[in-house]
C-alpha cells in the first residue's frame, strides 16, 4: 500500500492508499493540489481525472476514509458527519469509491477552511 501525506496550512496527516483501480488512478496524478470545499466534516476538491463508480462504491463511509466522488471528479476526505449524515457516521452526497485511509487524529482537519490549498503527495520513504 502506498503511503501519502496530506497537507493544508499547518495541518499534516499521514494516509495510505488501498489496492484498487481508483487508488492506482489517483496515484498516477500525485502530487496534486486543490482548493478545499468544506461540507460538514468532509473536505473535497476537483482533480483532473474521471473514474466510474466502482461496484463497491458506498455512501456511508468511515471517519478517515479517502474517496473519489465520480459525479464531481473529486478527491474526498471524510472526518465526521456531513449535512446528509444520520448521526455521527460520515455520509457522501452520493456513492464514492473509497481508496484510502488517514492514520492519526482527523479532527485537525476542522482547521481547514473553504478555499485553503490542500496538497497530496507520496511520502518520501515510498
Amino acid at each position: 500500500m502506498t503511503k501519502i501525506i496530506i497537507e493544508s496550512g499547518d495541518v499534516r496527516l499521514n494516509a495510505e492508499f488501498n489496492d484498487s483501480e481508483t487508488s492506482r488512478a489517483v496515484l498516477g496524478l500525485l502530487p496534486i493540489r486543490g482548493s478545499a470545499n468544506v461540507w460538514g466534516d468532509e473536505i473535497y476538491f476537483s482533480i483532473p481525472m474521471h473514474v466510474e463508480q466502482s461496484a463497491d462504491a458506498k455512501q456511508e463511509v468511515e471517519v478517515g476514509d479517502l474517496a473519489f466522488w465520480p459525479v464531481g471528479d473529486a478527491f474526498c476526505i471524510f472526518f465526521g458527519p456531513t449535512p446528509v449524515s444520520n448521526g455521527d457516521i460520515p455520509k457522501a452526497y452520493s456513492p464514492v469509491n473509497v481508496f484510502g485511509k488517514i492514520h492519526g487524529d482527523v479532527a485537525i482537519l476542522r482547521d481547514v477552511s473553504n478555499g485553503d490549498q490542500v496538497k497530496v503527495f507520496k511520502a518520501e520513504n515510498e
